[in-house]
């Protein structure tokens, strides 16, 4: 059965997004592939509390930064809400895959300019807070986000610890989000940093511990990762024990050096001689 939404966009192939159902789409006038992804809509319809609208709301304030896709339709049609927006590829995670889950020093070290991704968010008052390999093709997925500064009065959220865990992926977000305290700037470059040692580890040493209600992976997760602390960056370069103890060190409302962050990648990039001729892993592994 074949569906057209807004009168130009088919649905065809399927896939499972953080904000619904994702699907690809063509636009029957222009052909042009588009990603559609689709959310159950509440009675009603289109409303503030849709995930699905707050994530149409951030690529609209986003427009014009790297990676970030255009929104070309956004509306209620039906029983869902709907977004149509370009389409960025396969996610890092998808690549990995593909790479037998490993990444050459020259491919490794390329999730690391995602430090000016989130800068460029960041300078946009909004955290991503779900920073992780299926979020990443460019940046992707801002279902989660949210603004941690008034854009006109400059001011920072507050500082609140709730009693229960924050939002995110349980794998990669901030120990500080494990303890319901709410994210900041620093709680995403906490996030790069596990996801970058889960690419050239291949995993994290908490990735299968399990639970049996809701919560109880987040509680066993944060048993996990609190005693892999000391050994998380052992063995690997030491740009990234000095990039995980940066992040660790920052507290709630500080600004992150970006650029110092930048500065401190490139030095590995220089020390171990990766020389970027444009070919990848993924390329290689077709």
């Amino acid at each position: 059965m074949e569906f057209t939404l807004g009168g130009k966009y088919r649905l065809e192939e399927i896939a499972i997004g953080g904000c619904g159902i994702v699907f690809s789409g063509i636009h029957t006038i222009a052909g042009k592939e588009v990603a559609i992804n689709l959310e159950p809509a509440v009675p009603s319809s289109w409303n503030a509390s849709s995930p699905l609208k707050q994530e149409s709301k951030v690529y609209r304030t986003l427009v014009g930064g790297l990676g970030v896709p255009w929104t070309m339709w956004s509306s209620k049609q039906g029983d869902y809400n709907v977004t149509v927006t370009d389409t960025l590829g396969a996610s890092l995670e998808d690549l990995f895959g593909m790479c037998n889950r490993h990444f050459t020093s020259r491919c490794f070290l390329m999730p690391s300019s995602q430090t000016s991704r989130l800068e460029f968010i960041h300078s946009r008052d909004f955290i991503h807070r779900d920073v992780k390999p299926t979020n990443i093709v460019d940046v992707i997925n801002f279902g989660l986000a949210k603004k941690f500064r008034d854009p006109k009065a400059g001011a920072h959220i507050p500082y609140r610890k709730d009693d229960h865990h924050g939002v995110g992926t349980s794998l990669f977000v901030s120990l500080n989000a494990h303890d319901g305290i709410k994210c900041s700037q620093r709680d995403d470059l906490k996030s790069l940093v596990y996801m970058l040692i889960y690419f050239l580890r291949g995993t994290l040493s908490w990735r299968k511990t399990k639970g049996t209600t809701v919560s109880a992976p987040w509680d066993a997760i944060h048993t996990v990762r609190l005693a892999a602390l000391p050994l998380l960056t052992a063995g690997l370069p030491a740009e990234f024990a000095v990039f995980f103890e940066y992040a660790r060190g920052l507290k709630f409302g500080d600004l992150p050096d970006y650029e110092g962050l930048r500065e401190l990648f490139r030095g590995l990039v220089g020390r171990v001689g990766v020389q970027y001729s444009g070919v990848s892993d993924w390329t290689l592994a077709w």
